[in-house]
């Protein structure tokens, strides 16, 4: 999108109060990115801006004679698990390729982030023919020790998936993700673009042909950690749409056409996240209609549209809830991660039809692209402090922050604090104490506060307390957007 319909979008909205400038946001949108450099594995690189983290894990996948030394840890565990971070990934690429023109300086950074993962997912999917490689570490034992990732002694198993135990919910995430990111490298690093997007086909024929959930072949590996609630239907027509925006491919639209019906896209579902991707996907292709009036694609723009509709407080369809202070809240886990989708969902939409003149209907009323942009900026603005506990959920930003955060590497000592290796059982005293992490992990957006937006700063509390990739991904690309302005 040219950098001035991005500007008079966000311009259309400059007359209302707001407790933020385009500088608060700039600021946010930096930070949102540093915080990847606080989830790094692997071997960090001279430029690491996170001076407390150091090397970790540098030996995943040894012991099956594997290369899966990278990647991210997904929250404030140690472990890589392959769904979320494959998830987080498309996100971190979709952001840049609906409003990296808003990016400036941090344009960079945002796709330094992206190919730290999209390199690492890479890697699990070429290692080894007919496998893809979707985990690193046992999460039970990594869950019941407190220990910084660069202290880890929990035992480093790697899980695959493969024709015998398949896995088409992470393997067709991951084909979006690697098609996604090759969107963002075609113009900067083409070879690499184009080895994305084979190896991105080649896992979606993987996770197509050999049907199956991860949580079956996997069982309690990955669940109750990232059970795939939703399936896997819903991941192989995102992961369908996703090739075909990278490729053009004529071939993935006859598949969408073909199989959408029995993939997902006659349901409409109110929330997206790293495990029910079929929001995004109505969202993702309603570009199609509205661009090129893709008489096969009208459907998906009506199923944005309710969406949108179920969101937006006053809307005849509205089906959200909200807290006292305006927060959309879904019951669970990581409510923030929810209100981070659901306001890139919204900002993306309206960018679409600004660009094409459309608007969102709603039985018998419209949405006009600007409703959307307005009820996007609440929610990233209470994120940010305009909220009832006057703080700000993003860590570093701002005078007021979660200090508490529910995170191995930053609320144990660094090594350039404490010389010794921490073991697991010192590990606890930390986890135990009532003071401030030592270590901040700026930009991290913990999960949030419950219905009533109270928010009890303590690191015990870890579905309030406990950041995580897929929460600060799309928000990305939100910040961006509104430091346009």
């Amino acid at each position: 999108m040219a950098p001035l319909l991005l500007v008079l979008l966000a311009l259309t909205f400059s007359s209302s109060a707001s407790a933020f400038t385009s500088h608060h946001y700039s600021d946010a949108l930096t930070k949102s990115i540093i915080f990847f450099d606080g989830q790094r594995s692997g071997n960090l690189p001279s430029n690491q801006r996170l001076k407390w983290r150091a090397d970790s894990a540098v030996n995943d996948g040894s012991s099956t004679n594997v290369d899966l030394v990278g990647g991210y840890y997904d929250a404030g565990d140690n472990v890589k698990f392959g769904l979320p971070m494959a998830f987080t990934t498309t996100m971190l690429a979709w952001s840049i390729i609906e409003f990296g023109d808003s990016m400036e300086s941090e344009l960079g950074n945002a796709k330094t982030a992206l190919r730290w993962s999209s390199d690492y997912l890479l890697k699990a999917a070429t290692a080894t023919p007919g496998t893809l490689y979707v985990q690193v570490g046992e999460p039970h034992s990594d869950h019941s020790c407190w220990e910084r990732p660069e202290d880890m002694d929990t035992p480093r198993n790697v899980y695959k998936v493969s024709p015998q135990n398949p896995g088409s919910d992470v393997a067709a995430e991951t084909a979006a993700a690697l098609a996604a990111a090759s969107i963002v490298f075609q113009d900067s690093d083409p070879s690499y673009s184009r080895k994305l997007l084979q190896t991105a086909k080649n896992v979606f024929d993987f996770a197509d042909k050999y049907r199956g959930s991860y949580s079956d072949s996997l069982g309690s590996v990955v669940c109750p950690f990232y059970c795939s609630y939703s399936g896997y239907n819903d991941e192989l027509l995102w992961g369908a749409a996703w090739i075909h925006r990278a490729s053009e491919d004529a071939s993935y639209l006859s598949y969408i056409q073909s199989n959408g019906h029995t993939l997902g896209s006659d349901d409409d579902d109110f929330s997206f996240s790293w495990d029910d991707k079929r929001a995004g996907t109505k969202v993702l292709l309603a570009k199609g209609f509205l661009e090129k009036q893709l008489d096969q694609f009208q459907l998906y723009k009506q199923h944005s549209d309710n969406y949108i509709c179920s969101i937006i407080p006053g809307s005849p369809n509205s089906q959200a809830r909200y807290t006292p202070g305006g927060l959309l809240y879904k019951q669970g886990e990581s409510n923030l991660q929810y209100v981070t989708t659901s306001s890139f969902l919204l900002l993306t939409y309206a960018k679409y039809l600004n660009s094409y003149g459309g608007h969102a209907s709603c039985g018998g009323v419209t949405f006009t692209a600007e409703t959307l942009i307005v009820q996007a900026k609440k929610q990233i603005d209470y994120i940010l402090g305009d909220n009832p506990m006057k703080m700000s959920y993003m860590v570093g930003f701002g005078d007021k922050y979660p200090t508490q955060i529910h995170h191995r590497g930053s609320s144990v000592p660094s090594v350039r604090v404490h010389p010794d290796h921490i073991s697991c059982d010192a590990g606890h005293q930390y986890f135990n104490a009532k003071s401030p992490n030592p270590n901040i992990l700026i930009g991290a957006i913990v999960g949030g506060p419950d219905s009533n937006d109270n928010y009890a700063d303590d690191r015990s509390n870890y579905s309030q307390s406990e950041p995580a990739t897929y929460i600060n991904a799309p928000f990305v690309g939100a910040a961006a957007f509104f430091s346009g302005r």
